[in-house]
């Protein structure tokens, strides 16, 4: 295994105890090069003054999709570019699933696609983002 590759189940056990998270209780799914899928319950807590759900919530549960998928492929990746289209809105006791796809990985940048979608398999948001891979610090 090359310097900006990491084994899917070294990665998943790099997430056991990631604390942004285990905060926001998100667990991953599913875990493939190139596909993770990552689920999340939203709590009263997360509504904004407008007693709607914030829309940082349906963004981190992409956000971590996105993270799992892109450094499955290159690690470590970091992200430079994230974008959400909120299609509908997310509601209290909602299960979010985001799924990312790396749509490419290349030496210089990565592009990926995630989509978010409640219990009820109802789109609430889509997003991209795109990844610079770095190199690990020599030791």
């Amino acid at each position: 295994m090359d310097k900006m590759s990491m084994d899917v189940a070294e990665l998943r056990a790099k997430g056991d105890g990631e604390p942004i998270a285990s905060f926001l209780d998100m667990r991953l799914l599913e875990l493939t090069p190139g596909y993770a899928k990552v689920t999340m319950k939203l709590k009263p807590e997360y509504q904004n003054f407008n007693g709607l759900i914030f829309g940082g919530m349906v963004m981190a549960v992409a956000d971590q999709a996105f993270a799992y998928a892109s450094n499955s492929l290159a690690y470590p990746s970091l992200a430079s570019q994230f974008n959400t289209h909120f299609v509908a809105g997310a509601e209290v006791n909602d299960e979010l699933t985001a799924e990312c796809r790396v749509l490419r990985s290349g030496r210089r940048v990565g592009i990926s696609e995630i989509v978010v979608t409640n219990q009820d398999g109802r789109l609430i948001a889509k997003a991209t983002g795109t990844t610079i891979p770095v190199a690990k610090p020599s030791h």
